[in-house]
């Protein structure tokens, strides 16, 4: 790569997430000095967002760059190092960009949470990103960093050999502010996500044609609803991406590693039955309104409407994202002893359980802008530590091996042991 490429290139800088990394950006690169610049569509926008998010950033580059214009992406690519991709639904528009950053040899992390997106970008492109040496790492935002990093982190610590890990997330807002909580880009990119779902079968075929050991006892099934003695409230499956990515990794370390692969479910916790079926109520009428085009084009132009009010074209305020705040909290369950072979099996039952959490505020878009930044960062300055000189890779199997946990403990996620039993 020219030494004369700026470090990370923010793309989608004039959308809602683009917005707040420019202003991370502006915090960060004096921090960790990196050079740094904007892209997307209009000069007076991109201008626009830099007077304003980061006013005090001199001198900050602003490419030109349209989606619907291979050769700009091209040259956008070019003038980075690191592509920092927050321009979705990333099922339209984001493998535009990745086959740019695949042309110009140029890094690309970005804050999808697609699961058919970033499964094909691993089916189509891995191969052809690791002849380019460069790293394509989709999920660096809170989709799905904190729980596969965390999850690593309770690997890292359990001492002995894991079987299950469940994790149950918690979201509350410290503040009584009002309105949407959720910008109305992630309540499209769900839509087409969960319109396409089907589109998945044939592309795990393809990408994973060799299946994972099953290992027992199995994870239980905990129902539709249920209450855990971790978590106060009542959970359910939590219907984003970080179960499936977090399989991806648990893959990844089982195909280079030999290491054996841990079973996995996510939840998400509501504080009282009334939220559960206030959730059940508006996802039935979302799902239904799924099944047409339709009822899909219903969604999309009523977001706040079929969301309960909270999603809109506007997103949370300042205010908002500042005092909101998450707990993800994984409870690994396996034994004290570790086999020396995958193919040995416990002759006991599970004998040891490890408690462990992570923590953060402004989830959706304050923590997602620095988890995104700061993976942009470690590949710059850690490659060395990452697998195969480069490939389409998730977070916790790109970051394994690196400080990326120590850089995210710096900047306000939290990762600590609850308790452990044996």
């Amino acid at each position: 790569m020219s030494a004369k490429r700026l470090d990370i290139v923010i793309f989608g800088a004039t959308g809602f997430t683009g917005r707040v990394a420019v202003k991370e950006a502006a915090s960060l690169s004096k921090k960790y000095n990196f050079t740094w610049g904007i892209a997307g569509r209009r000069q007076e926008a991109l201008e626009a967002v830099i007077n304003k998010f980061a006013p005090n950033s001199e001198n900050v580059p602003i490419i030109i760059a349209d989606i619907r214009d291979q050769e700009s992406l091209k040259k956008m690519a070019d003038s980075a190092k690191v592509i920092a991709n927050c321009c979705g639904p990333f099922r339209f528009y984001g493998e535009a960009v990745v086959k740019a950053c695949l042309a110009a040899k140029t890094h690309h992390v970005d804050v999808s949470g697609e699961t058919q997106y970033m499964e094909k970008m691993q089916l189509e492109y891995n191969k052809a990103a690791q002849e380019a040496g460069i790293y394509v790492v989709s999920a660096c935002g809170f989709d799905s960093i904190p729980c596969d990093l965390g999850i690593l982190y309770t690997q890292n610590n359990f001492q002995g050999e894991i079987n299950t890990i469940e994790s149950y997330l918690n979201s509350w807002n410290n503040s009584n502010a009002g309105g949407a909580s959720i910008h109305y880009a992630t309540w499209e990119s769900a839509i087409y996500g969960i319109a396409h779902y089907n589109e998945l079968r044939e592309i795990r075929t393809k990408l994973f044609p060799n299946k994972l050991p099953k290992f027992e006892p199995k994870l239980p099934n905990r129902g539709t609803v249920h209450r855990s003695i971790i978590s106060n409230g009542w959970s359910t499956v939590f219907p984003g991406s970080d179960r499936s990515v977090a399989l991806r990794t648990q893959r990844f370390l089982y195909e280079k590693n030999k290491q054996r692969p841990i079973q996995i479910q996510t939840y998400i916790t509501f504080q009282s039955l009334v939220h559960v079926m206030a959730m059940a109520f508006f996802g039935g009428i979302f799902l239904l309104l799924m099944k047409s085009e339709f009822g899909r084009n219903l969604l999309l132009k009523h977001p706040k409407f079929f969301s309960g009010g909270s999603i809109s074209h506007e997103g949370p305020t300042e205010e908002k994202m500042e005092n909101s705040m998450f707990s993800i909290t994984f409870k690994a369950t396996g034994w004290k002893e570790k086999l020396v072979e995958l193919s040995d099996k416990h002759v006991n039952p599970p004998n040891k359980e490890l408690i462990t959490k992570v923590t953060g505020k402004n989830p959706g878009y304050g923590l997602t802008s620095i988890c995104l930044l700061l993976a942009g960062i470690t590949i710059l300055r850690e490659s060395d530590k990452m697998p195969d000189n480069g490939g389409v890779l998730s977070p916790g199997a790109a970051f394994v091996n690196t400080s990326l946990m120590e850089e995210l403990k710096k900047n306000g996620m939290t990762f600590e042991i609850i308790s452990s039993t044996e």
